[in-house]
């Protein structure tokens, strides 16, 4: 299992440790939830902070984009360290030009699906993947109950990769611990976020360790 501890939670006080704390542990990625006022109702941070983070960690950054317009940003995106960009089916008109833009720079390119939209939206584009991104909360603010419907999106999800023969990372976000995160690995989930779960927890770093086992 892929964990991506997300820094929405961490103490922005003293970032620069809770950094090292993950470069540290088993975490596999680092997830950095940009948001803009707009597209969701909250406002997290942009470049200078994710330029930040790329200076104390080589972990892979796992960047998603709730914004809208993310075009006119990838390739500032890229540019302060992203490894993993993801936008939301959501906020794009054009979603193969974006993703092709974002392949175009050497990076990974995901899409998020926010709880209301079904999983076939990605017929057509699901083999030009590398990550779908599954909303199990309403996004915009950390802390959120976990939608139980989402364990049966993840296997949809599943089935859609595995009838197009692609090799695409099954991503969730939202309400992520021990009890949901069994329940997602087992439909198929090959990747889970985990904000405050992790970072609210006595031991972060064994937090982190008991997911990845799941």
């Amino acid at each position: 299992m892929i964990v991506s501890p997300s820094v929405l939670s961490c103490d922005f006080g003293n970032i620069e440790s809770e950094i090292k704390m993950l470069q540290e542990s088993k975490a596999d990625w680092i997830h950095i939830d940009v948001m803009d006022g707009n597209f969701v109702p909250n406002i997290s941070f942009g470049f200078p902070v994710l330029k930040a983070i790329n200076k104390h960690t080589d972990k892979v950054l796992d960047v998603h984009l709730m914004i809208s317009n993310p075009d006119m940003y990838i390739n500032e995106f890229v540019d302060c360290g992203a490894d993993i960009l993801t936008v939301h089916y959501e906020a794009c008109p054009h979603l193969h030009r974006t993703i092709q833009h974002i392949k175009s720079k050497g990076i990974k390119a995901g899409v998020a699906l926010n709880p209301h939209t079904p999983v076939n939206v990605l017929d057509e584009i699901i083999s030009d993947l590398d990550l779908v991104l599954i909303m199990s909360v309403n996004p915009g603010f950390g802390g959120q109950k976990f939608i139980e419907s989402s364990v049966q999106k993840v296997s949809k999800l599943k089935k859609l990769i595995e009838s197009k023969n692609s090799d695409v990372i099954i991503e969730i976000d939202g309400g992520v611990n021990l009890e949901t995160g069994k329940k997602l690995a087992e439909a198929g989930a090959s990747a889970l976020v985990a904000g405050s779960f992790v970072f609210k927890s006595d031991s972060p770093t064994e937090t982190i360790e008991k997911l990845k086992q799941l």
